[in-house]
């Protein structure tokens, strides 16, 4: 593991003036930690079949001192609209950002730029992905777009954003860079205001390249399989069951995955499956997939230990609210998938782990149902700040304080995918989850959003029983014993739009879909 050669020696020289005394009216600092893609079941807190051969104890750290939330979604399971969602509090269809191609716009309501006006210093280092220069924050460091994981090219604030091609690259692994130009500004910060340092993560997104010392992890573990990698898609509708593929539902000849788990330098090198038959090719690609993901993630954990290590030592444990999240899921093998877009729970869930002492009861965890439209507000209630109206999102602080959900609290997320067929030919749909049920409703149209490919598929419904069918593989939509289940849940769908405002008045094209479809 990587450190500042001289962190532990300014923490000892500054510890009297750094360490920050917490008191009943003071505000918490706070440390906004995002992976990109990192599922739930990569991390070794939520108990997955991952469990037994991979852990992330740092992360686990955070869960064991403050709350797991094991029920936490986002609204749209892409990176762009995901990550404008958290920082606005809005949906896509309202703050503008509902594909990749989407540009935040620059007066979009904006967490860090109300923190900074409500008197925190804000920071951001790493990525952040909306198209346009980022805002709001006193200080940012950013790579472009995605970035590199090796030798990556970083814009900092005050030079212009565009990346030339001769720009110069940082020498390094993105993950540990990002790392150290936090932790440097948090050494060589004055201000005595609270902080809000918003640390985003390359890793663990595709294609992977896992740092030099992580190319051997895992190199004679055997990765458990999860059950619905090998799901029977002939209970899907018609609607979603020959989609995300490109030409059968297996791993191996899907779209671009051979590629992308063998074809890098930094990768632990290629794999050869020809002469193998179908599933002998999936799993072997499933255990090169899976390692380098988990070789990626292995880098994360250790950085989120570095800036663990560095609030103990400075004394601002006790008074910093330390969030660890991704900007949504991530399908390992799950369905026969890997991305994300999808409404089903790898993709649609995220990951979420706060941590501040004496507020945060060390080692919870809650049911809740959340959104990531509701970290924004969360974030402005830690900070004793006014959330505006225009976000749509509910601050969760009780149900991080208590464990108990408010009388008012949310029964369902809505969820909007908007990209349909683009890159990995998953169709345009929307759907509610409760406690127990998940309906989706597969309209098949671009309407005309960016980046989407204008050809129909055909539409469909698909219902899932989480409590009895918690990997989703058996859609009950068409069975009779669910009809009242359905008819509820499509009234609770249309309460849903209407409340985000989501009335699709403006696509004829799916008005005439729905009247058809919606029975």
């Amino acid at each position: 593991m990587r450190f500042l050669t001289f962190l532990s020696l300014i923490v000892l020289l500054n510890s009297c003036e750094t360490k920050a005394t917490k008191t009943e009216h003071s505000r918490p600092n706070i440390v906004f930690i995002m992976a990109d893609d990192h599922a739930t079941n990569a991390i070794s807190a939520y108990g997955s079949h991952l469990t037994t051969v991979f852990k992330t104890p740092n992360i686990d750290r955070l869960a064991k001192e403050g709350m797991r939330m094991d029920r936490t979604y986002c609204v749209n399971a892409i990176c762009t609209p995901s990550r404008a969602s958290i920082l606005t509090g809005q949906y896509g269809h309202t703050n503008g950002v509902k594909t990749l191609s989407d540009a935040i716009p620059p007066d979009a309501v904006n967490v860090a730029d109300l923190l900074r006006a409500g008197g925190y210093e804000t920071a951001l280092f790493g990525k952040w992905h909306l198209k346009t220069e980022p805002f709001g924050f006193d200080y940012w460091k950013v790579a472009q777009g995605q970035g590199s994981y090796y030798n990556p090219v970083f814009k900092e604030i005050g030079i212009p954003y565009i990346v030339k091609k001769d720009e110069q690259k940082t020498m390094g692994y993105y993950t540990d860079l990002v790392t150290d130009y936090a932790l440097d500004w948090l050494i060589k910060r004055k201000s005595d205001k609270p902080f809000a340092l918003f640390l985003h993560h390359k890793a663990p997104h595709g294609r992977w390249e896992p740092a030099k010392r992580h190319l051997d992890f895992l190199s004679n573990v055997e990765i458990p399989e999860p059950a619905s990698l090998w799901e029977d898609f002939s209970h899907r509708s018609e609607a979603s069951r020959t989609f995300g593929t490109s030409i059968s539902h297996r791993l191996a000849p899907r779209r671009n995955m051979i590629d992308d788990v063998s074809s890098k330098k930094w990768n632990a090198g290629p794999i050869d499956i020809s002469g193998l038959n179908e599933k002998e090719q999936t799993q072997a690609v499933y255990q090169k997939y899976l390692k380098d993901y988990l070789r990626c993630v292995k880098a994360v954990d250790e950085n989120v230990g570095r800036v663990l290590d560095y609030l103990d030592q400075a004394g601002l444990t006790e008074n910093t609210l330390v969030v660890y999240t991704s900007d949504q899921g991530m399908f390992l093998g799950e369905h026969d998938y890997f991305d994300k877009r999808w409404i089903f729970e790898e993709a649609f869930r995220m990951p979420f782990i706060a941590r501040l002492p004496g507020e945060i009861p060390a080692g919870s965890n809650t049911q809740a149902l959340c959104a990531n439209i509701d970290f924004a507000p969360t974030l402005l209630s830690f900070a004793n700040l006014p959330v505006p109206d225009v976000m749509q999102g509910k601050s969760f602080r009780d149900i991080l304080e208590t464990g108990k959900k408010p009388d008012d609290w949310r029964t369902s997320v809505y969820y909007r995918y908007w990209m349909h067929l683009a890159h990995h030919q998953i169709p345009g749909h929307y759907g509610v989850r409760t406690d127990r049920y998940k309906l989706v409703f597969f309209y098949g149209l671009s309407l005309g959003s960016s980046g989407s490919i204008d050809k129909p598929t055909p539409p469909g419904w698909e219902l899932y029983d989480l409590q009895n069918d918690p990997t989703e593989v058996n859609n009950v939509y068409n069975h009779p014993e669910y009809n009242e289940v359905t008819k509820k849940l499509k009234l609770e769908l249309l309460r849903l739009k209407a409340e985000y405002n989501d009335s699709d008045d403006v696509y004829p094209d799916l008005q005439k879909v729905v009247t058809e479809y919606w029975d």
